[in-house]
């Protein structure tokens, strides 16, 4: 925006200063053309450098302005260029990415006034699924690589509860009980909140019964909203994100979120796990001709609000380093306000859509976009709230990593269908993924459940020395306890953890007397279907590898442990570990 006392600037002046701010010489995405004095101008054409993508972006905008439209449009060009995509399909519409579109003479009449040169394309496209809770090839994680800290946000721990679920950790790391999907972890807490495990967790000082109790309700709570499924093995190796296909397109990952209204933290703090996950495993890449990665984070408010102070500096500290390794994020949401300003600052690159401003709160959250740009032609509060759909500010960094010209942007149109596939390609599509081979099927390995409750015999050097198995459990063979095979009561194992852990009157119903089962049991453990997990060496010291993210409890504790040669996990910048890395 101008000041007051300067001169008024003509169109062609206008034109000329983002015909030279956009004047780029390497390899760009084609973002549209600009507007100018409210016409378009294909003269005037607006992009976005390919190897500044990794200085991150934020593409913001009030529902229904057509942020999900850009994303598409940008994929498809990343795509072009060689660039692998991650993309979260919320709304299911960006499956249409596999599908090329089909001109007409609405669309003919808006990419000629572009100056784009429009063709209907498909491009490869790989469909993932949480879990397999949609079409898509499962994607899973173990409790161990999720870490404590995404999975206290998940659980919704206040930070002394984080801590004390950062200590039960480190007891299960340093004990090789591996932590492969929740019942693992449950188990571990509750032979830690058992007469058995009392010495034990008196030792984890920071870690109190009560404490650990609310921490085990919680994840009965987990298991009672179905959420077991999305933890387990095979655990998705997010180098599959990587990946080009045959003829050198990058192919875009597109993860189907059918059900997020009901998880939308579950959903949010998964896609933070594969972003963490590819940051532990990426090598120091520096500056790059194109980055290795771009990753959309969808409904971006969701991994901000009420979130912990650790996780919000883990997601700093994740954005500031990743660029580095060849990985750009862009955020996406509905204004910049979502995204705490330590994040914000790191953003480049920006395509803000229309905002509406129907309320003080939406007035004042306006003139808080408006700051955030730079000085201009534009009398942006005008033009942010007037843009049409389609239609969007931009600004991004150019090759010499200045800020652009902000230009009012016709966008250009996707040439893959924007819009859903139709089932059956999907379905084709996943059938014929080399791989659903690797992920389709889930297993269930010997791990901390097995061991603790003895119904499976561990392996040579791998058991937890001195761990007796939790009390109520009964030992593979034992011709009592019938009501070890007996299903699951997730309200009855909730019920027993607050009277008897919690010591308070339960807020669950009784049920009748039949349907109880022992106070203390577990459900059956399925038959493994492969050997005992090769844990392989380890190595580091587990202090240093947490960091500064970390809770003080834990870090307390580690400091004065020292190194712990092939017993401990290495954790990342979230608490965020993987045996495959080991």
């Amino acid at each position: 925006m101008r000041m007051a006392n300067e001169p008024i600037a003509t169109t062609a002046e206008k034109l000329a200063t983002i015909q030279q701010g956009y004047a780029l010489e390497g390899a760009t995405i084609e973002l549209g053309a600009a507007i100018v004095d409210g016409e378009i101008h294909k003269e005037a054409q607006v992009r976005l450098p390919l190897a500044m993508m990794n200085r991150h972006g934020l593409v913001a905008g009030a529902t229904g302005t057509g942020k999900t439209v850009t994303l598409h449009m940008i994929a498809e060009q990343l795509s072009t260029a060689g660039v692998p995509v991650f993309l979260a399909d919320i709304k299911g519409d960006l499956s249409g990415l596999a599908t090329a579109a089909t001109g007409s003479e609405k669309l003919s009449a808006r990419t000629e006034a572009l100056g784009q040169q429009w063709q209907g394309k498909n491009f490869p496209v790989e469909f993932l699924s949480l879990g397999g809770d949609g079409n898509g090839i499962p994607v899973r994680a173990t409790i161990t690589s999720f870490g404590p800290i995404l999975l206290s946000r998940i659980m919704d721990l206040n930070e002394t509860q984080e801590s004390s679920l950062q200590l039960i950790f480190h007891f299960a790391d340093k004990n090789n009980l591996e932590l492969i999907d929740l019942k693992d972890l449950r188990a571990v807490i509750q032979f830690l909140t058992s007469d058995e495990g009392k010495e034990q967790l008196e030792d984890l000082g920071g870690l109190s019964k009560a404490t650990a109790g609310v921490i085990l309700r919680e994840l009965v709570g987990l298991e009672g909203q179905g959420m077991e499924k999305f933890f387990g093995e095979p655990e998705f190796d997010t180098a599959e994100l990587l990946r080009t296909a045959p003829d050198g397109r990058g192919v875009i990952s597109c993860l189907e979120l059918p059900t997020l209204q009901t998880k939308p933290l579950l959903f949010s703090t998964f896609l933070m796990w594969l972003l963490a996950d590819l940051f532990e495993d990426l090598p120091e890449a520096g500056d790059l001709d194109k980055p290795k990665l771009v990753f959309f984070l969808d409904e971006a408010h969701l991994l901000f609000s009420d979130a912990s102070k650790a996780f919000l500096e883990a997601i700093t500290t994740t954005v500031r380093l990743i660029r580095s390794k060849g990985v750009g994020i862009f955020f996406v949401t509905q204004t910049p306000k979502d995204v705490p300003a330590d994040v914000l600052g790191q953003l480049a690159n920006r395509v803000q859509h229309a905002l509406r401003a129907f309320t003080p709160e939406d007035a004042k959250a306006l003139k808080a976009t408006v700051s955030t740009f730079p000085v201009s032609d534009y009398d942006l509060e005008e033009t942010l709230t007037s843009a049409g759909i389609g239609e969007a500010v931009i600004t991004v960094m150019n090759e010499k990593g200045a800020p652009t010209p902000v230009a009012l942007t016709r966008l250009r149109a996707p040439e893959s269908v924007m819009g859903p596939s139709t089932d059956d390609l999907v379905r084709s599509t996943v059938a014929s993924s080399s791989l659903l081979v690797k992920y389709g099927t889930a297993v269930d390995n010997v791990s901390a459940y097995e061991k603790l409750t003895s119904k499976a015999a561990p392996s040579t050097g791998d058991a937890a020395p001195g761990l007796p198995p939790v009390p109520g459990s009964v030992p593979v063979g034992s011709a009592s306890g019938g009501s070890a095979g007996a299903p699951y009561d997730i309200d009855a194992e909730a019920r027993r953890i607050e009277e008897e852990i919690l010591g308070c009157p339960s807020s669950r119903p009784a049920p009748a007397p039949s349907s109880f089962p022992e106070p203390s049991s577990f459900p059956p453990a399925p038959a493994p279907q492969q050997a005992s997990r090769q844990d392989g060496g380890m190595f580091g010291d587990l202090a240093g590898a947490l960091g500064g993210a970390l809770g003080g409890g834990l870090k307390s504790m580690v400091r004065s442990m020292g190194t712990q040669l092939g017993r401990d996990l290495v954790r990342g910048v979230f608490g965020t570990s993987s045996r495959r890395r080991r």
